[in-house]
């Protein structure tokens, strides 16, 4: 399922792809249903920056969710990629067990807008199960899109305290 998702930030595109490309900012949000990311990876080398997350879900599952992943924890792993120079970036993520099953990948671009920053994301994500991957896909993006709307509100704040 596609999905987009736009968001203004009250900084310079230099100071948002710092905060994007920063570890420490990510091990310190609090996400709804999501424990707090454990860093399993992170480069960068002045231009480019990657970091590999691990996020696990301790919200309540749906049946479907249940049925789906059996008695295992729902843990997927989230790579985040910022090109500080083109003012770009991309997420991609999978689920831990079984990363066939459950993935998707997503885009995002930088751009100066009047007395900010905005990003435009554009993603998709793939539930591939036959049967219930569609309507699953609509269950999980509305609350993945609440969490990048969670994650650039926590950034625009970072923004206006000044890190």
């Amino acid at each position: 399922m596609r999905f987009h998702a736009e968001h203004r930030f009250n900084g310079s595109e230099q100071a948002v792809t710092a905060l994007l490309a920063d570890p420490a900012f990510y091990l310190g949000l609090a996400l709804p249903d999501l424990s707090r990311p454990e860093l399993l990876e992170e480069g960068d080398d002045g231009d480019k920056a990657m970091l590999r997350l691990r996020y696990e879900f301790v919200g309540s599952l749906d049946p479907i969710a249940h049925r789906l992943i059996g008695s295992s924890h729902l843990a997927w792993i989230q790579e985040v990629r910022v090109d500080r120079s083109a003012g770009s970036g991309a997420l991609r993520y999978e689920a831990e067990k079984d990363p066939r099953r459950l993935y998707g990948a997503a885009d995002f671009v930088l751009t100066t807008a009047a007395g900010g920053t905005v990003r435009r994301l554009d993603g998709e994500l793939i539930v591939a199960v036959l049967g219930v991957g569609r309507m699953a896909e609509r269950r999980i993006v509305p609350g993945l899109l609440r969490r990048l709307d969670i994650e650039a509100q926590a950034l625009d704040d970072q923004l206006r305290r000044g890190r």
